[in-house]
């Protein structure tokens, strides 16, 4: 059983970054649906990631949790909802969307990358609004604070790094990225997020079955099974099916 880790996590602190986001995409492949980025950043960072370099072996305070956090993947849907919730317990969390209706526009590709910068905005305000409201409660001196502590995330002196599973760095992005081939089974920022992501995004297709029943979104998830082309034969595509992709653009034709 392969168990992300987080060695480089460790290796980017040890080399001055302040902190390591995770970031991942779950639907590109579907004919349905919205693509789905999740931006993750383990609480506590500074303070934790040199406990988890030092207790390799009963994985941190002995909580075998943390064995699920790899890639989403190799998890059943059961254990994928358990980890979600630790990974939201464990990691501030980004999500960004992108609908069928972008996608259909700008391409998958691009729609991919524009997800994972609303995921990563997202986290970041995330993270400024807790911690301004959990550890500044006097708000006259919030500006003060702030200035002179190293918590706050996206500070003018702060080293930031994203890690992308892939091969492909987000694109007119300004903030420093590094992709990562298997990312998803490597690194355990990027196993986070793909967890985060990919929940998120099943719960979408989820309510879509509800509107949608003939589709069958419960079972598949807008992926191209044989029940799902059977059903776009019959049925035709719906509002949500991307009609770019060439499973819809051949039955719309």
């Amino acid at each position: 059983m392969d168990i992300s880790t987080f060695s480089l996590e460790s290796e980017l602190l040890e080399q001055g970054y302040d902190f390591v986001i995770g970031v991942d995409e779950a639907g590109r492949g579907p004919l349905a649906g919205p693509v789905v980025a999740a931006a993750v950043l383990l609480r506590n960072f500074k303070f934790q990631i040199p406990n988890f370099k030092t207790n390799q072996n009963n994985q941190i305070f002995n909580d075998k949790m943390w064995e699920l956090i790899r890639d989403s993947k190799k998890l059943s849907a059961k254990q994928r909802e358990k980890a979600f919730d630790f990974v939201h317990e464990n990691f501030h969390v980004g999500i960004g969307f992108c609908d069928h209706e972008t996608i259909d526009r700008i391409n998958i590709l691009e729609a991919s990358f524009l997800a994972m910068k609303k995921a990563t905005a997202d986290l970041i305000r995330n993270v400024e609004r807790e911690y301004f409201i959990n550890i500044i409660p006097a708000k006259a001196e919030i500006q003060e604070t702030a200035q002179k502590s190293g918590l706050r995330l996206g500070g003018r002196d702060d080293k930031i790094v994203i890690l992308i599973d892939g091969n492909k760095k987000i694109s007119n992005f300004s903030m420093e990225q590094k992709a990562v081939v298997n990312g998803d089974k490597l690194v355990k920022s990027i196993s986070a997020a793909s967890i985060a992501a990919k929940v998120t995004r099943d719960r979408i297709m989820l309510e879509m079955h509800e509107k949608y029943p003939q589709y069958c979104f419960d079972r598949h998830k807008g992926y191209g099974t044989k029940v799902h082309l059977e059903a776009l034969r019959k049925y035709g595509p719906c509002e949500i099916h991307r009609m770019s992709f060439a499973p819809v653009k051949e039955v719309k034709s």
